[in-house]
């Protein structure tokens, strides 16, 4: 088989992530602007190619006070890093649907390898005559080691904000139709 273009269905998808906050509880957002190049090979994992870029002005966790300290110099210092990216390296079949997705993950200008654990949910023919899969993502990260290392200490103990950030993504893709040549 060959690659084939998956279009990201913006309304059925989403990127999310969660942090711990006070050592007690996880606070939640989403970025509101993404957009998703998939170019699958569903006979050979392996050769295909994903690479999603995010709007980090976009983050949203339904704080705005908080929203507006993401964005600053002390996280994610959007004027000067205002996308972030995902470019996949390779792809493994681990399990009937179950993948792990390789890649390098570029957040506040630094990158580093990433690796998701990808589930496959299948296709299904759309009343508009297309044809969509679904998936789901998550991956654990370090804030630390994108150069995220704003914390403020409490004075009884620990700090506000925590080191690992899990991110989950849901995508539901269009199956783009090949234009004869």
């Amino acid at each position: 088989m060959a690659l084939q273009k998956w279009n990201v269905d913006p309304l059925h998808s989403h990127i999310a992530f969660s942090v711990r906050h006070l050592l007690i509880s996880k606070v939640t957002g989403h970025f509101n602007r993404w957009t998703g190049d998939f170019n699958l090979d569903e006979g050979d994992p392996k050769a295909s190619r994903i690479e999603v870029t995010i709007d980090a002005s976009s983050v949203d966790t339904r704080v705005e006070p908080r929203d507006n300290h993401l964005r600053s110099a002390d996280f994610f210092d959007v004027e000067k890093f205002p996308t972030l990216t995902f470019k996949s390296t390779s792809i493994d079949k681990v399990g009937e649907s179950d993948f792990k997705l390789h890649g390098d993950l570029t957040i506040h200008g630094v990158t580093r390898p990433v690796t998701l654990d990808v589930e496959f949910s299948g296709t299904m023919k759309d009343p508009w005559g297309g044809e969509r899969g679904g998936f789901s993502a998550h991956a654990a990260i370090s804030r630390k080691d994108f150069g995220l290392t704003y914390n403020q200490v409490l004075e009884t103990g620990g700090v506000a904000v925590g080191d690992k950030v899990d991110i989950n993504i849901e995508v539901e893709a269009v199956k783009a139709v090949a234009v004869p040549t």
